[in-house]
């Protein structure tokens, strides 16, 4: 239970979050992301968050020099701001049918038509809650699987900013939130998993010439309920603009699986998320710790 300083903490965070959510709601959408991304490419620099971007990239790109991964992680705080800006945007960014493109919607198509539930998987790319948006505008129903935010305050006014672009169905991780994630499925509906965050069970599975802990719920799910397991990804076309991409789906066994089976659909997924990442690295999430702790632990004995 919250101590009342914390509770006044939390109280005062959500004040400034209600006043950029009110300046956000009147200033011109192109205007906004701009200035967030301009914004964070001053200030993640001077944060702890920048030495993690940067040690992110030494291990996902040894053949990079210093200078290349400087450069790389300066340019990613700008995606990372026009991304925290554009969140208070999303409902005036969808409404608006020149913002978004979708390549693949004959896929969402077959999808609805095979009355089967889908796993729909992704990472950390451009601005990830496009994915959500456009899925719901698809006529998708389903659930998000979010890592809620600290500040119950603010969780519950970005769970109400998800609502306004037809997002209505949350599954917070955890235990609680695995038994709405398969209550949707059984259900029929979908369920929307980004899956490159931290993990710290699960089996060690390749990422970047690494082994990484790697959630298995998306392939768990999709294997139990017979469900498509879909990934997709968003790019940044030019300022808040973008395109959703729906890939090719993941192939699983038909009925059930072994532990092989689901090891197979996790490097599958792994590859995915890995190989959008090289070919945009300046449009992906590098911020937060996806690597083991020893790796960390050992550049910081290097000096990095």
């Amino acid at each position: 239970m919250a101590t009342r300083l914390q509770d006044l903490q939390w109280r005062l965070e959500t004040v400034g979050y209600d006043l950029v959510a009110a300046i956000m709601r009147v200033v011109p959408i192109d205007g906004a992301s701009a200035f967030g991304g301009a914004l964070f490419q001053w200030l993640g620099p001077l944060t702890s968050a920048h030495r993690t971007a940067l040690r992110n990239l030494r291990l996902a790109f040894p053949e990079w020099d210093e200078a290349q991964r400087q450069a790389m992680a300066r340019r990613q705080w700008e995606n990372a701001g026009r991304v925290l800006f554009e969140f208070f945007l999303m409902d005036r960014i969808i409404a608006d049918p020149g913002r978004v493109e979708l390549i693949g919607m004959e896929r969402l198509e077959a999808i609805k038509a095979s009355g089967r539930p889908t796993v729909f998987v992704s990472g950390h790319f451009a601005n990830w809650e496009i994915m959500a948006a456009t899925k719901v505008k698809a006529g998708i129903e389903g659930v998000l699987a979010y890592r809620g935010a600290n500040n119950p305050y603010i969780d519950k006014r970005m769970r109400e900013s998800r609502r306004r672009y037809g997002v209505n169905l949350f599954a917070p991780k955890g235990v609680e939130g695995g038994r709405e994630a398969m209550a949707a499925l059984k259900g029929g509906l979908s369920l929307g998993i980004l899956a490159d965050q931290k993990y710290y069970e699960g089996p060690l599975i390749p990422f970047f010439g690494h082994l990484v802990r790697t959630q298995h719920a998306p392939v768990r799910f999709a294997m139990r309920f017979g469900a498509h397991l879909q990934p997709g990804w968003v790019e940044r076309t030019k300022g808040a603009r973008f395109r959703v991409f729906v890939a090719e789906p993941i192939e699983l066994p038909a009925e059930g699986g072994s532990a092989a089976d689901v090891e197979e659909g996790l490097r599958a997924i792994n590859a995915f998320i890995e190989d959008r990442a090289r070919a945009r690295p300046w449009e992906y999430w590098w911020v937060h710790r996806r690597f083991p702790d020893a790796l960390y632990e050992a550049l910081a004995k290097e000096g990095y």
